[in-house]
């Protein structure tokens, strides 16, 4: 017998998106500039992650300064993204547009840093050294839940005053003590023993909804940093995307450190970077994951991988091994490059992981499908599973339902072609 056909199906998530970003932007750095003396050098730190409006806010802030008679300058602030070097993580923020046609202001990538001294439990802190010639550091990253773990401050501006200021070399140091101490304690303690240089003037917050958009942009006093990360992050997490079933088999067309740091995020297709099933829960049970590629604006990094049951064999061909490996050993989780079993075709992944999920016949198999793990207001779901989409308001039924569109080659097209590609 085949598999259950397969429905469309769109999730409504609350639109929470701001019109203005760049007036919200001045709007919000207004209070930190007046601190500020005209001339003054701004290193503003930006990350590597997949923010919707990352080029428009990181210029709105740039435009911001340059307005009030201050002189920013961008830097990378990365750990080991960009295979660790200064000309990989330019490239990172360029193929975001942030280079210096587009924002109107120098990028200066180093890996050079500064020791700032020890914690309380020994871990010496460091900031880059360029951000650390400036007469303040502003940084610029989103709020939002960490893939590795569950606390009160997350992935966020704290998280980018120790890991992403410490770039490569600091990276290396904190995660090898996260593996005793947690990661939250050391992204708290590094992060006071930054803030205790004097460098540091504050940052600005992106909080996106579950549609991926820009949901609110909050300056923050470094001050109050600690503090207010925890708010912003209880705030962020009452927003999140999640997959709304249970599901026997989780089709994930792309993972990629665009989407995530981890991949595919941990905490919407439930699995834990060291291989942990359902981990979370926050999230619905998933008995297996088939990963189909890899998105091209992963750069060949293929960490997440290892989450998985079954992957495509094309998957693994799109897989640069060297920066893959410095991520995964970087951040001290070699379990998620673990290579999955393969097979050359869609079709045949699925027919050889279907029987290891407990169910005795193939059409009655759960079967969900999803471009990645940010993008969650598209997906398809197995027609067995109708009387459950069709009692849930926020989900809608789009069209009839089709068998899985196998071409002739075994193979699957992009559910979302377009939305996968854009990020």
């Amino acid at each position: 017998m085949p598999f259950s056909r397969m429905l469309q199906v769109r999730q409504h998530f609350p639109d929470r998106s701001i019109s203005d970003i760049p007036g919200t932007v001045a709007r919000e750095l207004a209070p930190l500039a007046a601190t500020l003396k005209p001339g003054a050098r701004i290193a503003i730190g930006v990350g590597s992650r997949g923010i919707a409006d990352i080029a428009t806010i990181v210029r709105a802030a740039v435009d911001f300064f340059k307005s009030r008679d201050l002189k920013p300058f961008l830097f990378p602030a990365m750990g080991s993204h960009g295979a660790a070097t200064a000309e990989g993580q330019a490239s990172v923020l360029a193929h975001y547009g942030i280079d210096e046609p587009h924002m109107g202001c120098p990028v200066l990538s180093s890996l050079e840093v500064v020791p700032l001294g020890a914690t309380p439990d020994g871990i010496e802190a460091f900031m880059d050294r360029n951000a650390f010639s400036a007469d303040a550091v502003f940084l610029i990253g989103r709020v939002k839940w960490h893939t590795d773990f569950a606390g009160k401050i997350e992935s966020g501006l704290f998280k980018m005053l120790a890991i992403g200021l410490g770039k490569f070399a600091g990276a290396q140091r904190y995660h090898t003590y996260a593996y005793n101490l947690g990661l939250e304690h050391v992204i708290r303690t590094v992060g006071r023993q930054i803030l205790k240089s004097g460098k540091i003037l504050g940052g600005l917050a992106i909080l996106e909804d579950a549609n991926h958009r820009t949901a609110q942009l909050t300056a923050v006093r470094v001050d109050e940093m600690e503090k207010k990360e925890e708010e912003l992050l209880a705030l962020v997490k009452s927003w999140m995307g999640r997959i709304p079933l249970p599901l026997n088999i989780l089709i994930v067309d792309e993972i990629g450190k665009n989407f995530s740091g981890a991949g595919m995020d941990t905490k919407v297709v439930n699995r834990g970077v060291n291989g942990e099933y359902n981990p979370w829960d926050t999230a619905p049970k998933f008995d297996r994951i088939f990963l189909r590629g890899l998105s091209e604006h992963s750069y060949g990094n293929g960490v997440g991988l290892g989450m998985s049951d079954v992957v495509h064999d094309r998957l693994l061909k799109q897989i640069d091994w060297h920066p893959t490996l410095i991520n995964s050993l970087t951040a001290s989780t070699p379990a998620s490059i673990r290579t999955p079993i393969h097979f050359p075709t869609d079709r045949e992944c699925l027919e050889k992981i279907w029987p290891t999920v407990g169910v005795h016949r193939q059409e009655e198999v759960t079967i969900g499908r999803i471009a990645n793990s940010l993008e969650l207001g598209m997906m398809q779901l197995s027609e067995n599973l109708r009387p459950q989409i069709e009692v849930d308001p926020n989900l809608e039924i789009l069209g009839d339902a089709e068998p899985l569109d196998f071409d002739r080659e075994g193979n699957l097209p992009l559910i979302l072609a377009g939305v996968a590609a854009a990020h």
